[in-house]
């Protein structure tokens, strides 16, 4: 017979600083500000509204393509001939690198056009290279957002670019609109770079050159241009994705480094190029200013007013308990970081180390995902090991406590 015990929520650590979300004022459609580790968000404004993302729906194809090489169901090496809608991209497709008809490239050469200058036409030969036609890659996309928890969004084209400008290659209405939240960009961009941690190494080249030595080779210089050496160069800035249609507005994805602390921004509806990174830097220096990383609890820790909990039928009425694990949570320097201590009463035999209630850091607060506030969780446990009490032990026992009771 297993019963809670107990539930408080109890004042762990206190912090002081300046820096408050009220002073923000990004003055976009929607923005959000998240820590990469844990996924914790530090601001939101109108997060959950689904917007056309334009061409940060690249990200979504950079997930696909280093997922496929990992898979090894392609390589970096693999050749791609450019196609009729990759040629036509070539001429009319915004950002491009003028693939020519039949044009014969690798993998890793258009991987770097798309990554860097985003690239349409690049874009859609990989993704026709992994599934044959684009509408077949779209529904690869829409089905990895799934996967991933992306509530609020939904894929039509694998470079983000409108219907309308695709002529004949323009997608069946049937698929809808292409859509994404900040949120939604916010934990795509953060399972891109924490699984495939080689996309930030080519996201952040500043600039670079495609068909390096030929006669049509185009000098690509990246759109983030927060990068070291661009006009809005930022301290930590190593990504990630921008983009800009009528519709959309200008919008970008962006994340920093500074020391052991990564931050991921989105910021939809931008009203110039410029503002994006301005919004992006405001966002980026109030996250750093404000929160820090802290080491909340370690592996056999107690947790006050919490060191032990009831056995029943065991020789002995109760069992030492510590914290299973370390934790370190990202929080705010001048808030209060909150537990929830669970514990229960358990039935003889205790093993060592055997679950046994639970403490829930910063419950409060919110995260991308549910399952990622779940992981600030960590589990309390047994110190040592309880055996069964005898039968007479527990008739004795039983005996006392009716007599106590009496009385």
């Amino acid at each position: 017979m297993v019963k809670k015990l107990v539930s408080l929520l109890l004042v762990l650590l206190v912090f002081t600083g300046t820096a408050s979300a009220a002073d923000l004022s990004p003055d976009v459609r929607s923005a959000i500000l998240v820590d990469a580790a844990s996924g914790k968000i530090l601001y939101q404004e109108n997060i959950d509204t689904p917007m056309p993302p334009a061409s940060m729906t690249k990200m979504m194809t950079e997930y696909l393509v280093l997922e496929a090489i990992k898979d090894k169901t392609i390589t970096w090496d693999d050749i791609v001939t450019t196609s009729d809608y990759g040629f036509f991209l070539g001429r009319y497709g915004g950002s491009r690198v003028f693939l020519n008809e039949k044009e014969r490239r690798t993998v890793r050469e258009l991987y770097e056009a798309m990554a860097i200058y985003s690239a349409n036409d690049a874009t859609a030969m990989l993704a026709e290279h992994i599934a044959s036609t684009e509408t077949a890659f779209v529904e690869l996309m829409n089905e990895k957002g799934q996967e991933l928890g992306m509530k609020d969004s939904n894929f039509i084209t694998s470079t983000g670019l409108p219907r309308n400008i695709l002529s004949d290659y323009a997608p069946p209405i049937s698929l809808g609109e292409q859509v994404m939240s900040a949120r939604d960009a916010a934990i795509l961009a953060r399972e891109l770079i924490n699984t495939f941690p080689e996309a930030l190494k080519i996201a952040s080249t500043p600039k670079a050159v495609f068909r390096q030595g030929e006669d049509d080779q185009v000098e690509m210089i990246n759109w983030n241009w927060m990068l070291p050496g661009l006009w809005y160069e930022l301290e930590g800035v190593d990504g990630l994705k921008t983009g800009y249609t009528e519709a959309a507005g200008n919008c970008f994805t962006g994340t920093a480094k500074r020391g052991n602390i990564r931050l991921i921004s989105v910021v939809m509806g931008a009203k110039s190029k410029e503002h994006r990174f301005k919004a992006t830097k405001e966002l980026l220096e109030y996250g750093f200013e404000a929160f820090t990383v802290e080491k909340i609890a370690k592996k056999g820790d107690t947790i006050k007013g919490y060191e032990k909990t009831k056995v029943l039928k065991g020789k002995k009425l109760e069992v030492p308990v510590e914290v299973a694990e370390d934790i370190s949570l990202m929080v705010k320097r001048d808030s209060k970081i909150e537990k929830v201590v669970s514990l229960t009463t358990v039935e003889a035999p205790v093993k060592k180390g055997q679950v046994i209630g639970s403490v829930a850091f910063d419950s409060e607060s919110d995260y991308l995902r549910e399952k990622d506030k779940q992981d600030t969780e960590i589990n309390m446990v047994a110190v040592e090991e309880i055996e069964k009490a005898s039968l007479i032990i527990r008739l004795f026992r039983g005996i006392k406590n009716f007599f106590l009771g009496l009385f």
